[in-house]
């Protein structure tokens, strides 16, 4: 069963000014898919906090993905981005690219998302949008492909070519 770690940057979530409703549908969704929740965390938009979280799960084995929640639009507190790319050994472009894509059947708006991915050790670490509708059409859309990719990073599989 592959484990996943849920991180969520949110002043006002972390504040208590504001209730977390991506979290939970991430959780619904991975579920879902047959994947253990591991860690929920809601932090605030804090790059070090952030990227600190991420270090601490991916170094200790603590989980083989990581889905963040927030912080990837155009305000000067939005920073998962840099967070993420900040721990990652590797870079994962096509993730996020393919997320925008898709994104924009429903919304001009998807192509403002700063989203990025990427592995640190054993683990995968996606930025999902803020909202719960943006993060369910995005995770529902790229869950299936996330197993195989699992199975390579954890040497499970041998390759990406299908059969």
């Amino acid at each position: 069963m592959k484990r996943v770690a849920i991180i969520t940057a949110s002043d006002s979530g972390y504040s208590g000014a504001r209730e977390d409703k991506s979290a939970p549908v991430i959780e619904e969704i991975v579920q879902k898919q047959g994947y253990e929740v591991v860690k929920k965390l809601l932090l605030p938009d804090d790059r070090e906090m952030l990227a600190a979280a991420m270090r601490e799960i991916a170094d200790s084995g603590g989980a083989d993905l990581i889905l963040t929640t927030g912080g990837t639009g155009f305000s000067p507190r939005d920073v998962m981005p840099e967070a993420t790319l900040s721990v990652a050994e590797r870079t994962v472009p096509g993730i996020p690219e393919a997320m925008r894509a898709y994104s924009m059947q429903f919304t001009k708006r998807a192509m403002l998302s700063r989203a990025a991915a990427g592995i640190r050790k054993k683990t995968l670490i996606i930025n999902m949008p803020g909202s719960p509708k943006a993060v369910r059409e995005c995770l529902e859309y790229i869950i299936s492909e996330l197993d195989h990719g699992l199975e390579i990073l954890l040497g499970e599989a041998g390759n990406c070519a299908r059969k």
